[in-house]
């Protein structure tokens, strides 16, 4: 069996899914519950013979050393972490406690565990990192995609933490041998994505008549990668990758944030129209920027494809389609979620 962290997040829940429908492994998935964990994203597998959930903490070392002495999984991934930019600018403390500091507590009782199995078990296991291409900084407009030896130019709290964090990754690994794997991705989309990111945000508030905040001129560039293929990606690092190597995996969509909104406006004029005739673009509305804004990420996962035959299966415009597709289809997952807390967090982040 293997055990995820962080399996009821963004991410994570659909990394979950998605390993249920495509492995019999079972699955054991450890989160702490806070704000965007959600585990109405997996009601689908609730009762699913393979799948068991545990609400607890990564820094809570008894649990973590108990779990991995009952289950005796052969792989952890780690996607536990606290992961929204402007959330670590008004409030760094959380995530220096769950990156950087929950990240050592779950290394050091998986070298405790890892030490302990038998020379087979400790060859196959595998620890596998999650984290972002944010880790790298920011680019020019004509630099070239971060590649995997880019030096780390963290410029936001949540980016100096998950910097951190990988380089704890990487310290168990060349000093007490733990076999780990991280991967850097760039901005996920998709399905169950909690809506205080710019896409479901954007969603939800054309949907609800809300303006549509866009930051500074909104020609921030991101890679864009819908959140299946990164799950795929992850499986097959997981099955394949090199003991202590580092994965970036892309999507090869490099988009400017207003081009982002300007096109899941467009499908939304033609999936679920306005009903006074007008286009959801008309409520795009232009806010102050927020501090040491990055200008651009773009990840070259050229290697990912070279040595592991990875690519993603879907273009930009196929998940942005099927993303927006599925809001429309899940209008109750969203209403649970955006509560009282939520809309006060973004009346104050926005200004609206």
């Amino acid at each position: 069996m293997i055990l995820v962290t962080g399996g009821a997040g963004f991410i994570g829940g659909n990394f979950v899914l998605d390993w249920l429908d495509v492995q019999d492994e079972p699955v054991v998935n450890l989160d702490l519950l806070t704000y965007a964990g959600n585990l109405e994203t997996l009601n689908r597998v609730a009762d699913h013979p393979h799948y068991q959930f545990v609400q607890g903490d990564i820094g809570d070392s008894a649990l973590v050393s108990r779990l991995l002495a009952e289950h005796q999984p052969r792989a952890i991934i780690n996607f536990a972490a606290e992961s929204h930019v402007d959330r670590s600018i008004t409030g760094p403390e959380d995530f220096i406690q769950t990156n950087i500091v929950g990240t050592f507590r779950l290394l050091e009782a998986t070298r405790a565990y890892w030490s302990r199995l038998s020379d087979h078990d400790r060859a196959a296991f595998r620890f596998l990192h999650v984290s972002t291409d944010e880790v790298y900084g920011s680019l020019d407009k004509t630099a070239p995609a971060f590649t995997e030896t880019h030096r780390y130019e963290p410029n936001s709290p949540y980016s100096a933490s998950k910097a951190a964090s990988d380089h704890l990754v990487r310290a168990y690994h060349h000093t007490y041998g733990l076999p780990v794997l991280t991967t850097n991705c760039s901005n996920n989309y998709g399905p169950y994505h909690f809506p205080e990111k710019l896409i479901p945000l954007c969603i939800h508030n054309a949907l609800t008549g809300q303006p549509l905040p866009i930051y500074g001129d909104g020609q921030q560039i991101r890679d864009w990668l819908y959140v299946k293929d990164h799950c795929s990606a992850i499986r097959r690092v997981l099955e394949a990758g090199s003991l202590g190597e580092v994965y970036n995996v892309g999507g090869w969509n490099e988009k400017a944030n207003l081009e982002v909104v300007k096109t899941l406006c467009a499908i939304l004029d033609e999936e679920q129209p306005r009903a006074d005739g007008l286009s959801y673009a008309t409520q795009i509305s232009f806010v102050k920027d927020r501090p040491g804004h990055d200008r651009r990420y773009a990840i070259d996962a050229s290697k990912l494809e070279r040595e592991l035959g990875w690519k993603p299966a879907e273009t930009f415009e196929s998940g942005i389609r099927k993303t927006v597709r599925w809001y429309l289809a899940n209008p109750d997952w969203v209403a649970h979620i955006t509560s009282g807390a939520y809309r006060d967090w973004t009346n104050k982040q926005y200004g609206l």
